[in-house]
C-alpha cells in the first residue's frame, strides 16, 4: 500500500503527547476508508479528466497544500544532503508519477475494487524486497505463507472470466495495473533505508509538487487532444483525492507513525480492499464475480499472515 512510506526520524512531533487507543483505532479507521474510497473517485474523475492531467492535479494541489503547511508549521521543504535530494526524486517518479499514472490510466476500466485488490499486493511485495534489502526484517515461516498466499488469491483473479468485468481491455490493463505496487514497493524500501531523518511532510510536500512538475509536460504531450469534462462530479473527486486522500490522509498517517508500532497501522493494509470492494459494488454498481471474492479474501488473508506480530512484536490491540 502506497501509505508505508518509511520517513523514520520525525523529531519536531516527540514531545507532542501519543494518542490514546480509542484515537488511533478512530484514526485508522478513518483512514482505510478514506483511502478505500479514493478508487472509486478515481473512477468518477476519470469521467471528464483524462488520467494524466488527473494524477497532474492531483498531487499539484495535495502538493500545494503540505507546502502551505510546513510553510506555517515551520518545516523546512529544503534537502540538507545529496542523498536527500536522489530519494525526493525517487519518491516523485516511482510513488507518485508511476505509480499513479499507471493507477488513473488502467482504472478507465479495472473497476475500482479490483484495483484496490491489485494494489493491495504492494504490502506482499515490500514484505519480500524487505527480506532481501533490509536487516531484521527477514521473512518468518509464516509471512512466507502469507505471501504465498496473497499472490494465489492473485492467480484466481486473474484466473476469472474477465467478460463480466468489461472484457479484453480490463485484463490488459489489470496486468499493467501489477506494475504500481512493485514500484511503490521499492520506493517504500528505499525510503526506509535511506530516509531517516527526513521530515515526512517535507518529503511528501516536495516529491508531490516535483511529480506534478513532471506530470505537466506528460499530460499535455499525451492528452492535449482528448476532450476535458471539468463537471462537478469529477471536480469534487479530484479535489477529495487530493486533498482527503493524499494531503490530510498522509500527514495523518505518518503522525501516528511517530507513535505507534508500524505493526498497527498495517489494519489499513487489508482493510482497504474491503472498503473498495464494497464501495465498489454497492455506491458504483461494479460487477462482482465470484473468482473475484475468493481472491479478494486469500489476498487479505495472506496479507493478514504477513503483517501478524511475531512473538517478540507489539502484538497489543489498539
Amino acid at each position: 500500500m502506497r501509505q508505508h512510506l518509511g520517513a523514520q526520524s520525525m523529531t519536531q512531533c516527540r514531545a507532542v503527547r501519543p494518542p490514546g487507543r480509542l484515537l488511533s483505532a478512530c484514526i485508522i479507521a478513518l483512514l482505510t476508508v478514506i483511502w478505500g474510497t479514493t478508487w472509486a473517485a478515481i473512477r468518477i474523475s476519470l469521467v471528464g479528466i483524462p488520467p494524466m492531467t488527473g494524477v497532474f492535479l492531483r498531487f499539484l494541489i495535495a502538493g500545494t497544500v503540505l507546502t502551505l503547511y510546513a510553510r506555517g508549521s515551520g518545516i523546512s521543504l529544503v534537502a540538507r544532503s545529496r542523498r536527500e535530494r536522489w530519494l525526493r526524486l525517487l519518491h516523485a517518479l516511482l510513488t507518485f508519477c508511476i505509480s499513479y499514472g499507471v493507477v488513473f490510466w488502467a482504472e478507465q476500466w479495472v473497476p475500482s475494487g479490483l484495483a484496490a485488490v491489485i494494489f493491495a499486493t504492494f504490502t506482499l511485495l515490500v514484505v519480500i524486497i524487505a527480506h532481501f534489502t533490509l536487516p531484521g526484517e527477514r521473512l518468518t515461516r509464516l509471512g512466507t505463507i502469507g505471501v504465498v498466499v496473497g499472490l494465489g488469491g492473485v492467480a484466481v483473479i486473474f484466473a476469472d472470466d474477465f467478460s463480466a468485468l468489461g472484457g479484453d481491455k480490463v485484463i490488459i490493463a489489470s496486468l499493467v495495473m501489477l506494475i504500481s505496487p512493485i514500484v511503490a514497493a521499492v520506493s517504500n524500501i528505499s525510503i526506509k533505508k535511506w530516509g531517516e531523518g527526513i521530515h515526512s511532510v517535507s518529503l511528501n510536500a516536495t516529491a508531490m509538487l516535483t511529480a506534478a512538475v513532471i506530470m505537466g509536460p506528460v499530460a499535455f504531450i499525451f492528452e492535449r487532444t482528448h476532450s476535458f469534462d471539468f463537471n462537478l462530479p469529477s471536480v469534487l473527486a479530484l479535489l477529495y483525492m487530493a486533498i482527503f486522500g493524499s494531503a490530510i490522509t498522509f500527514s495523518l498517517y505518518f503522525w501516528l507513525l511517530q507513535h505507534l508500532p508500524a505493526g498497527k497501522l498495517s489494519l489499513i493494509g487489508y482493510g482497504t480492499p474491503i472498503v473498495a470492494v464494497t464501495f465498489g459494488t454497492l455506491v458504483m454498481n461494479e460487477p462482482l464475480t465470484l473468482h473475484m471474492v475468493i481472491g479478494t479474501a486469500l489476498v487479505i488473508a495472506g496479507v493478514a499472515l504477513t503483517l501478524r506480530p511475531t512473538k517478540r512484536g507489539d502484538g497489543r490491540r489498539i
